[in-house]
């Protein structure tokens, strides 16, 4: 890579250079913090990427002639990467890398090759694709975890507004809220442990057994109905013949099931992707918990009428908005939107339920 030629570059260009100059050696380190973290072809692709942004700062020691003696500082953002990177080495990173790199500024830079300014926009490709992987096996427990604390947060708010709002003494309005975050959350856990139960029950239901593989060796290689059970599992009739005619001759040679793998057709880990369901319901039972004891804590902590209603929607306006920020971060959207719309839903529940506890209410509170 060739730098460009130049007049005498000015003070403002060398310290410019320099600054780009620590942000590649900072965006290389986060990338090979996250190699270390992952194996196969993730860890070969992030170490790809580590080498383009040497690439790059070799371009800009180029052109500064030799390593300043002074350097200024990576930014708050490539800082932030590489301290995340080298503790978790999570989806987090990479979603904000992928952020990174599409705010590139070499598209508005003269001393920047055309090279490095295509290099940038593969480079976004690349990390959104590697993101894109690690949203793919996150989304589930994701879902799960933002939907069990969200609910909690927005059905218990909702609830101790509602109640606080008819009137009632400060130690009913507890109560209702411990009620409310034991009964969201036994609920929620026993849902989940009900829902997983039967996925399993289903799959153990549907699971095929070996018993026409132990008896394929008596088969009659040209009439027999084990090209049925392919069949019947989704298989395309030439196929299912072939399969079948292949296990019966392995079968009558006395090497049964050489080359053509188990006639059980159902996938051994589907019971570990669906899960536990002990493990499931714990989970939800906490992360509702999590949630739904955040509205209450104003009034565990002695506070009463509108003082604990204000702090109430403070803390969970804090809570919503971080979680809303968080679903940003992640999906690669704009995480202030995804937060005022978490925060909009969940404080739009909550003024319904006030106000309907304040037109039926005893008294104001």
């Amino acid at each position: 890579m060739t730098a460009p030629a130049a007049d005498t570059p000015t003070p403002a260009d060398r310290r410019r250079w320099a600054r780009y100059l620590v942000e590649e050696r900072a965006e290389g380190s986060v990338y090979q913090k996250l190699a270390a973290r992952r194996t196969g072809e993730e860890r070969e692709i992030l170490l790809s990427l580590a080498d383009a942004e040497r690439r790059h700062e070799q371009h800009w020691l180029d052109l500064l002639g030799a390593e300043p003696e002074k350097l200024p500082r990576a930014g708050v953002r490539s800082r932030m990467l590489g301290w995340m990177a080298g503790r978790f080495g999570s989806i987090f990173v990479l979603a904000l890398a992928q952020n990174a790199e599409a705010r590139s500024p070499y598209d508005s830079e003269q001393y920047a090759t055309p090279a490095m300014r295509a290099d940038e926009k593969v480079h976004y490709e690349v990390v959104r694709g590697l993101a894109a992987r690690g949203r793919r096996r996150l989304s589930g427990s994701f879902r799960a975890a933002v939907f069990g604390a969200n609910d909690g947060l927005v059905s218990n708010l909702a609830l101790v507004l509602g109640i606080g709002a008819t009137g009632v003494s400060s130690g009913f309005v507890l109560f209702s809220g411990i009620a409310g975050l034991l009964a969201g959350a036994l609920s929620m856990g026993a849902g989940e442990f009900v829902s997983v139960r039967s996925q399993r029950e289903l799959l153990a239901a549907t699971a095929a057994n070996d018993d026409a593989t132990a008896s394929a060796g008596d088969l009659d290689i040209d009439e027999n109905e084990l090209a049925l059970v392919y069949r019947a599992r989704g298989m395309e009739q030439e196929e299912s013949l072939a399969r079948a005619r292949r296990i019966v001759t392995a079968a009558q040679a006395g090497v049964r099931g050489a080359a053509t793998g188990p006639i059980n057709a159902q996938r051994a880990d589907d019971h570990e992707i669906v899960g536990s369901d002990w493990t499931a319901a714990v989970s939800s039972f906490l992360l509702f918990a999590s949630g739904a004891i955040i509205p209450v804590l104003p009034w565990i902590f002695g506070l009463e009428g509108t003082n604990a209603i204000v702090v109430a929607l403070v803390l969970v306006g804090i809570a919503l908005l971080s979680t809303g920020a968080m679903v940003g971060v992640l999906s690669g959207g704009p995480p202030l939107r995804r937060a005022l719309r978490q925060l909009a839903i969940g404080f739009g529940a909550a003024a319904i339920t006030y106000v309907l506890g304040v037109l039926f209410g005893v008294g104001a509170v």
